[in-house]
């Protein structure tokens, strides 16, 4: 399951219930990370480093048209975003936000196949505690996480 521990199933269903706390262990699973990202040395740049996990689909060349960044959440927590550029001459970007179990290393060749599809780029991002983004995955996270998100794709790109 959730890598539950014997002491936090009996906390969970034997205390008294916290819906918040029995959501967030039972709702959120993220996967084992798939992708590093590593910051060159003047900390404005990030390359996207692909686990065989991730399931590469693509050459280097539409690597090549991912970017990463880190931006930060009202909550504190840094999550990791992505900008596949998928089409030279696309007019419109979705924000896209991943189903659970997977992260962005996991998305990136459906990202780049969506876009090229629907002749748009593609932006997405981690939510707290999957891939490369700090904290833990909660709802409140989650919230705080969309809206970064939305705010770092209307502000950078």
């Amino acid at each position: 399951m959730n890598h539950l521990s014997f002491s936090e199933l009996c906390c969970l269903f034997c205390c008294p219930p916290c819906p918040s706390k029995i959501a967030s262990k039972l709702a959120f699973l993220p996967p084992e990370p798939t992708y590093t990202l590593m910051c060159d040395d003047s900390g404005s740049r990030w390359t996207l480093h692909l686990s065989e996990r991730a399931d590469w689909q693509y050459s280097s060349r539409e690597k090549d048209a991912i970017e990463c960044f880190m931006t930060r959440t009202s909550r504190g927590n840094r999550i990791a975003c992505m900008f596949v550029r998928c089409s030279p001459n696309a007019r419109y970007t979705l924000l896209f936000s991943h189903g659970n179990a997977v992260d962005l290393g996991q998305m990136s060749s459906f990202y780049i196949g969506l876009g090229s599809r629907i002749n748009c780029n593609i932006f997405s991002y981690d939510y707290s505690g999957y891939g490369a983004s700090s904290g833990k995955p909660s709802e409140k996270n989650l919230y705080a996480d969309v809206e970064a998100a939305w705010h770092a794709l209307r502000s950078r790109l």
